[in-house]
Formats: C-alpha cells, sequence, structure tokens
C-alpha cells in the first residue's frame, strides 16, 4: 500500500513562550491563546475534536474528551524565530548559529549592492512593518525610482517597489542576484521581494512576492525521504524557505486559498508522496497587523479545510498540522515571537495521545511513516 504524509504548517500559530522567550523580548508571548481572548473565543470544531485544546487552555476550544489525534507542544533546538529556520527544524535542521541580524539597518556595501542592482539608493534601511513601509515611503519611492529597504527582528532584507517603477520580474532577478551575492556575516535567511500598486494613500501588495532563502544549513528529512525514492512536494512560499533542497516538485500559492485547494488537489490525486504545505496569511496577512479577527478567520478556514481533507484521506495517509513560530498580537513588537508550536497528527487507526518534544518530532514522524525507517544522524523520534 503507497503511503502519503502531508504536513501543514500554519504560519506564526504559535502555542506559548520558550524557556528563552525573555532573550528574545517575547516573555510570556502566546499567540493563539492570546488571539482567542481578543476574539472573545475561536471557533474551530475539528481541530478541537483533534486535539487542539488539549494543548493548552484556549477560550472557546475545550479539551476533547478522546482526542483523535497525537496532540502537543514542540520547541525549536537552534536559536531564532523565523519562518525558514522553523520549517528547517520540523524538517531536522537544527540551526548552529544565530542567522544575523541589522536592527541598525544594513551596512554600506549591502546597500551599494542594491543601488548597483535597482539604479538608486535605497529609502528607509531600518527594521519597519512591511504595511507602513510603503505607506511612509511609497509616495518617494515612485518620484525617484529608490528602492524601498527595510528589516526586522529576523534575518530578512525585504525590498518593496512599486510595479509602475520596478516591473515585479526585474524585483524577483534583483532579489535573486543580491541573495547570491550575501555570504558570511551578511548572509540574511531571507530576500524578500515585495512588489506593491496602486497610488499614494491605497497601495497593496501583489501576490508576487517571493522568499529568497540561504540553503538550510544542513541535510534535512525532505532529502532523506527524497533519497528514499519518494516525491517531495512543496505548497506555498515552502519551497522558497528551503531554496528548493530537498523538493521535486513545486506548487506556488501566494495565498491560504491557494494554498489549501493545491494541498486539497494532492489529497485527492497524488499516489504516493510527502507534501509540505505553508498557509502564510496567519503571519503575513493578519499576524504582524495584529488583526485578531483576520487571523481567527484565517483560523476557521483553515478548520473547514481540515475537516475536508480528513474526509477525503486513504488509509495509508498521515495528516500533521504545525506550525514555525509565533506572532503574538499581545506582544509590543509586531515581530515574530519565540514561542513553542503546536502538533496535531492524525492517521487511521490512531489513539490520541500527549507528545511534547523537539520540531524534529514533525520531519522524523513524516519520514518513518513513508519509509519505515528512522534517518540516521537526524534529530527527531517519531511521535507514534
Amino acid at each position: 500500500m503507497s503511503r502519503r504524509a502531508f504536513v501543514v504548517v500554519a504560519d506564526a500559530v504559535g502555542v506559548g513562550a520558550l524557556a528563552d522567550a525573555a532573550a528574545y523580548g517575547d516573555e510570556g508571548a502566546n499567540t493563539l491563546v492570546h488571539v482567542a481572548e481578543a476574539e472573545g473565543g475561536l471557533r474551530l470544531p475539528t481541530l478541537q475534536r483533534l486535539g487542539l485544546g488539549n494543548i493548552v487552555e484556549i477560550s472557546g476550544v475545550p479539551a476533547a474528551d478522546r482526542p483523535q489525534a497525537v496532540f502537543g507542544r514542540l520547541a525549536a533546538q537552534g536559536p531564532g524565530k523565523d519562518s525558514a529556520t522553523g520549517h528547517w527544524e520540523l524538517m531536522g535542521v537544527v540551526t548552529p548559529r544565530p542567522l544575523p541580524t541589522f536592527p541598525d539597518g544594513f551596512p554600506p556595501q549591502v546597500l551599494a549592492v542594491v543601488r548597483d542592482l535597482l539604479g538608486q539608493e535605497p529609502l528607509c534601511n531600518r527594521p519597519y512593518d512591511g504595511l507602513r513601509a510603503i505607506d511612509d515611503f511609497g509616495a518617494e519611492h515612485l518620484q525617484t525610482g529608490a528602492p524601498i529597504v527595510y528589516t526586522s527582528q529576523d534575518s530578512v532584507l525585504q525590498i518593496a517597489a512599486h510595479e509602475d517603477v520596478v516591473t515585479e520580474s526585474r524585483l524577483h532577478a534583483a532579489c535573486a542576484a543580491l541573495r547570491e551575492g550575501l555570504a558570511g556575516d551578511l548572509a540574511v535567511g531571507r530576500v524578500i521581494a515585495r512588489p506593491f500598486t496602486g497610488p499614494p494613500g491605497a497601495f497593496v501588495r501583489t501576490d508576487g512576492r517571493r522568499d529568497y532563502a540561504i540553503r538550510p544549513p544542513g541535510c534535512s528529512y525532505l532529502e532523506a525521504v527524497q533519497a528514499a525514492g519518494i516525491p517531495v512536494h512543496a505548497v506555498g512560499k515552502a519551497w522558497d524557505l528551503f531554496a528548493g533542497v530537498g523538493i521535486d516538485v513545486k506548487h506556488p500559492a501566494p495565498t491560504n486559498a491557494a494554498g489549501i485547494a493545491s494541498t486539497g488537489m494532492l489529497v485527492d490525486t497524488l499516489d504516493e508522496g510527502m507534501v509540505l504545505t505553508n498557509l502564510v496569511e496567519t503571519d503575513q496577512v493578519h499576524g504582524h497587523r495584529k488583526d485578531t479577527a483576520g487571523f481567527h478567520r484565517a483560523l476557521r478556514e483553515i478548520d473547514t479545510a481540515v475537516a475536508g481533507w480528513l474526509r477525503r484521506m486513504r488509509e495509508g495517509d498521515l495528516l500533521i498540522l504545525t506550525a514555525d513560530h509565533g506572532v503574538d498580537p499581545a506582544a509590543a513588537h509586531s515581530d515574530h515571537t519565540r514561542e513553542h508550536v503546536p502538533l496535531l497528527a492524525v492517521c487511521a487507526g490512531l489513539e490520541g495521545h500527549r507528545h511534547d518534544g523537539p520540531m524534529a518530532d514533525v520531519g522524523a514522524t513524516a519520514h518513518a511513516w513513508l519509509t519505515g525507517r528512522p534517518a540516521p544522524g537526524l534529530p527527531g523520534t517519531p511521535v507514534f
């Protein structure tokens, strides 16, 4: 019987501060709990039945008497709270040292490369909320052609440009070239293209975001699955976060609707293999804006999608739901938060129980499910 494993990452849905969260300014963070409090309780019936409310106490999501999934909290073993390092850890790659961050902006040699690629001295060059960046600097960008460069607490370099000034293809090419040119202490985790459009006062981001990530610093469970002759599919920005390493087929999905649709298509049509899906909107659209109503709405859409996938799952299927970090709306800042991530793992005939451990247990579980054996040298243990 051919087996399939679906790993779905709901971006930034953290479930409580890690032991070292205070070192990141994130003491007391708990994204899911604080979203629930802000919304007067969550309504997530499918995830409730699986055991979401058994992981932590969540308003509106009571603990299930008989959880239908393995449930628990998983912790990062390496530093950081970035989407790249979070996804890497889920797939068994623990970052040995923090990726470089630039709280005072990027040094002249980086700005010089951006200037050479796009023809103008960059604007902003400091930690900045992405939507505020285009609101505050977009008009000047339209007048001068200067790209908007900004960062955050994470290891990212983001370039925003209006499509009337820098075409999407040119912006993508510039970010790809910049990615190749950043090395050593300047090698940020991701270079992100952020095209936008519209008139001043009504700027909107397009679906043309692209993440150009540094290659993972070690072998992942994706590569181990691939080495066993099993195809690996990536939905959404998962391909970007691994720079394509260990992935056979890329399914672009700039929105949750697209990611849910692509995952559903693979549930219906894939003969065998592994699928790694990132659903981005709880982070990108709602999390950084502290939009708890939108966050809840996105969770409800995921809940409905999970119900549909479970109805169509085959006997040899495994579904794991998790996250990569937090983005607590109660935090004083608007960046990611250093948190545990949830675990919900379900397959036919499974009796629910609690499992807490490292994030790498996700990759270890998917690999063992698909191959029937461990992957020597990689961290993590299967959850059942």
